[in-house]
């Protein structure tokens, strides 16, 4: 028999082809000390990992392990805080009558503070201070000191100690002792510490208390932007919030404090007054004193700063809770997650002719060059913010949506939104919608994601993706059944997104500034760089890297990755997000696949076995 050589040639090229497909042997492979019990991929791309030997850290590429700290020996999930958005863990072990505590970097692997190294017996608080880049802690020290209580500052670039400062004089015999509260609060150079008896000035330059005020039982405070009025939340034991306020020097300057209902959620101190959102719950009482209590919802109110007076002689209804809620050059614009939104000017006033009747779950409230965009569960609308009517004539409806995906397509001019199983088109400039594609999706999932790609409109899920051309026909549809309902791996997808809406709500990172301003409709770039401007503001070299990290362009953004049985066992399949090819599988060998992966570096973390991590390069082919 006769083979030609093309023929020939042909076949290696495709036998080639499926070959470089396949990959079971991992680029790495990072022998843990014990059994590992947890591992999360952080924002910084470094995975940490709790073992029974201690605490571990793998950084993308290296072949060792980046970090092995086992002064504690096994380190369970729950003994772990991750301080959002930043390089640091606290690691939290002990009994009742000791407590360890050990702060670690994982970006540099450094041990920056632990109880055992700096004097403490016990730790009653720990606090992580950004952007000063402080560690603040309180508790007893160790006999050496006479079981001080005190209170101890720490720099989170060197582990250093700052400053030491006792509460109580360890000479002298007192009655009670003096325990700190809540979260101490930084402004210039001085510590305000919320303690069981009042609250103190620390001048962190001489070490001297140079003030207090005899406000107690504090459990977070806030300042203005100049740093001379502080607010201060006291939670009664009802459940409700009182507020106090004081000066940067300690005088007392409300009379009385005000008391509002619930827990506050959202607190902004605006030119006009302060903006007060507090959350009633009383889901967990019954009989009388369920008869007794307000309403499980939102309470929204304005405040004097001058005497904590209420401003509104009647505050707006929300029937529900707060889930959107925007400071604007004209007054306060929310929207309800049962439903419906409105805006209120800063003297009480509803600046809507009437307030907008919306669909439940409102997933988007944005701003548009036409006006506000939101879309629910069940309609979507622009309205004119200034008098919140539709720009349309009438909101967009639709049924009510098993999940809601949503983007521009600016070359079209058209907002498009998945329901489920149906992507609406809306025009820009005339509201006319249309149906501009059904589909469904295998076992019974629905689109999470809608993305305009150059080539069409991509919908994926956990198992299937879809590529439709723009004008709704279908590209292609690839499906890979999912190896069994009881998998624990998971895709950490939009990690992006995730960190800038971590920065947008955290006061560390946004102090003195507007936390509730709304947004641009899909102004994702805006996000990053709000990101970078957070990291860039601290001098630090693992800030310096998770910066670096966050404007780099994800390694696997044109690739989409889904857990599926493969011929020799379960593994991952990377395909093309424009073709819908398989680019690579992972055969993972495990039924049920503990893993992570790192989109941005390219990289897949596999717990292999219950000691072993396996790294693969998603990159190559």
């Amino acid at each position: 028999m006769k083979f030609s050589v093309k023929l020939i040639c042909s076949v290696l090229v495709l036998l080639t082809s499926i070959v470089s497909v396949a990959q079971d042997t991992p680029d790495y492979t990072y022998n843990l000390g014990g059994k590992i019990d947890f591992m999360k991929l952080t924002e910084s791309g470094v995975l940490v990992v709790a073992n029974g030997d201690g605490l571990a850290g793998i950084k993308p590429g290296e072949s060792k392990l980046h970090f092995d700290f086992n002064d504690y020996g096994k380190v369970k999930q729950e003994e772990l805080e991750f301080i959002p958005m930043t390089p640091y863990v606290v690691i939290s072990q002990g009994g009742m009558l000791s407590s360890k505590k050990s702060v670690l970097d994982f970006v540099s692997g450094k041990k920056l503070f632990a109880t055992e190294d700096k004097g403490w017996k016990m730790i009653y608080t720990c606090d992580v201070m950004m952007p000063q880049n402080k560690l603040v802690v309180s508790g007893q020290r160790t006999a050496k000191e006479k079981y001080a209580m005190a209170v101890g500052i720490y720099d989170l670039v060197s582990g250093n100690q700052d400053y030491l400062f006792n509460l109580q004089d360890p000479n002298k015999v007192s009655m009670g002792i003096t325990t700190v509260t809540g979260k101490p609060l930084m402004v210039g150079s001085g510590l305000i510490v919320p303690t069981s008896k009042a609250l103190l000035h620390i001048d962190m330059n001489s070490g001297n208390i140079t003030w207090t005020a005899k406000v107690d039982d504090i459990t977070w405070m806030t300042a203005d932007t100049s740093g001379k009025e502080i607010y201060a939340f006291e939670q009664t034991p009802g459940g409700d919030t009182r507020i106090h306020k004081v000066s940067n020097t300690g005088q007392v300057l409300w009379a009385d404090s005000h008391k509002v209902k619930g827990k506050i959620s959202r607190f902004e101190i605006l030119p006009q007054g302060l903006a007060i959102v507090s959350d009633v719950d009383n889901s967990g009482k019954s009989g009388l004193a369920k008869l007794a209590s307000a309403a499980s919802e939102s309470r929204i109110a304005f405040l004097s700063a001058s005497d904590g007076q209420d401003l509104w002689e009647k505050a707006p209804k929300t029937k529900g809770y707060v889930q959107h809620f925007y400071i604007m050059d004209d007054g306060i614009l929310f929207g309800i997650q049962e439903g419906g939104i409105n805006k209120v000017s800063f003297d009480g006033k509803t600046l809507f002719k009437k307030p907008l009747k919306t669909g439940e779950n409102i997933h988007t409230m944005a701003l548009t060059p036409k006006g506000m965009i939101y879309i629910t569960d069940l309609d979507a609308d622009i309205i004119n913010l200034s008098t919140g009517e539709s720009i349309w004539n009438k909101p967009i409806k639709y049924k009510k949506a098993k999940a809601v995906a949503s983007t521009y397509d600016k070359a079209n001019k058209r907002y498009l939104i998945s329901t489920g199983e149906e992507m609406l088109a809306i025009q820009e400039e005339s509201g006319e919608i249309s149906t501009l594609a059904n589909y469904k999706f295998q076992e019974k999932e629905v689109p999470s994601k809608l993305q305009v790609r150059n080539d069409g409109l991509l919908l994926t899920s956990e198992q299937n993706m879809v590529m439709l051309n723009f004008d709704g026909t279908p590209k292609f549809h690839e499906y890979y059944k999912s190896p069994g309902t009881s998998t624990f791996g998971k895709i950490l997808t939009g990690v992006m997104g995730a960190a800038s809406m971590a920065v947008a709500s955290s006061a560390a990172f946004t102090a003195g500034a507007n936390k509730n301003a709304i947004g641009q409709y899909n102004d994702y770039g805006q996000n990053a760089k709000n990101v970078q401007d957070a990291f860039s503001g601290i001098a630090s070299a693992s800030f310096s890297e998770m910066n670096k990290r966050f404007k780099a362009t994800a390694a696997t953004e044109n690739a989409q990755f889904i857990l599926t049985k493969l011929d020799d066992g379960v593994g991952l399949v990377k395909i093309s997000k424009d073709s819908g090819k398989k680019e690579k599988e992972i055969v993972l060998k495990d039924k049920k696949p503990e893993y992570e992966v790192d989109e941005i570096a390219g990289i897949l973390y596999h717990k292999a076995g219950s000691n072993k991590i396996n790294a693969y390069n998603l990159t190559q082919q």
